[in-house]
């Protein structure tokens, strides 16, 4: 197991290159960054100047990856536009976003699994056949969609929420945001959860444990579920840098500044800084989900070991 995870790890050093530097490229061309400080008017040549001198803009850019990469690794996300460090926007934006993340994946993992085992165990009954539809609405409904009607129904109408989310937000304040969040994720991960047990329920080792007498609950949990539930934890595992990432919609809506809403006023302004920075991170969350879902595999099932 120490081998695998070192080898890991090294594996991640040049994934993590390759994909900060594709990143800094496809930010640096999305659009003149010194356009974006000077506003509707064209900065003077002088300004210009003065501006890509100090924030390195005036050398090539395979030395502005170089010198971000140098700084990264001392702590330093660079200075954003405004002059506010990234680091900065960072300590007030994840923690919030961090805690959306941890609702939504609850929920994937409370109702998305529930539903999945419930329907697998009674597939083709009218239980199985209601969830479906109800998760093919779900994943066919944009989340902009869901969001904005929760939002008029269940905070301006009702009054049950609050329609603008502040920063310091509690868990149960980011309820219905989580939700809105996880919901196409929950529904992919309550058909996924289906097809699985429905598979594993025919396999030769469920009908060994029932021939031996077992009690059922502890077939499906300690035999059938834990089985099956292995490409239900790669996918969100998977899922979490693409929550964390994809808040966009959902911050917007619900006025939470978090990663997605940082992200948003970066492209937005062209502010490559911020968003190389808060999309850095995202890669090594990205990265650090992977490893632990890999070696959870052992845990759920003993048959996997790693040389």
């Amino acid at each position: 197991m120490g081998r695998y995870v070192v080898r890991r790890l090294l594996q991640m050093i040049p994934v993590f290159i390759g994909a900060t530097l594709l990143i800094f490229l496809m930010v640096n061309v999305m659009g003149d960054p010194i356009a974006g400080l000077c506003g509707e008017r064209a900065c003077d040549p002088a300004t210009t100047a003065q501006l890509e001198k100090e924030f390195g803009l005036d050398k090539p850019l395979w030395q502005q990856y170089l010198t971000y990469m140098g700084n990264v690794f001392t702590g330093d996300f660079g200075t954003a536009f405004n002059g506010q460090q990234v680091t900065e926007l960072m300590a007030t934006s994840f923690p919030v976003t961090i805690r959306l993340t941890v609702v939504a994946v609850l929920f994937e993992i409370v109702i998305g699994v529930t539903l999945g085992v419930v329907t697998g165990m009674r597939r083709g009954r009218p239980i199985d056949t209601s969830v479906l539809l109800a998760t093919l609405v779900v994943i066919s409904v944009p989340t902009f969609v869901t969001g904005l009607l929760l939002q008029l129904l269940l905070g301006v109408q009702w009054k049950w929420i609050k329609p603008s989310v502040p920063p310091d937000a509690a868990l149960g304040e980011l309820i219905v945001p989580g939700l809105v969040l996880a919901s196409v994720s929950l529904a992919y991960v309550t058909r996924l959860t289906r097809t699985s047990i429905a598979e594993n329920k025919r396999s030769d080792y469920v009908r060994t444990a029932v021939a031996k007498g077992l009690p059922r609950h502890r077939v499906v949990t300690r035999h059938l579920l834990r089985n099956s539930l292995i490409p239900v934890i790669t996918f969100i595992g998977t899922d979490i840098g693409a929550l964390m990432g994809g808040a966009i919609v959902t911050e917007r809506i619900f006025n939470i500044h978090g990663v997605g809403y940082q992200l948003y006023q970066g492209i937005l302004r062209h502010n490559t800084q911020t968003v190389v920075g808060f999309v850095t991170v995202l890669v090594l969350v990205f990265l650090v989900a992977n490893l632990l879902v890999d070696l959870l595999y052992a845990v759920l099932d003993p048959r996997i070991r790693y040389a």
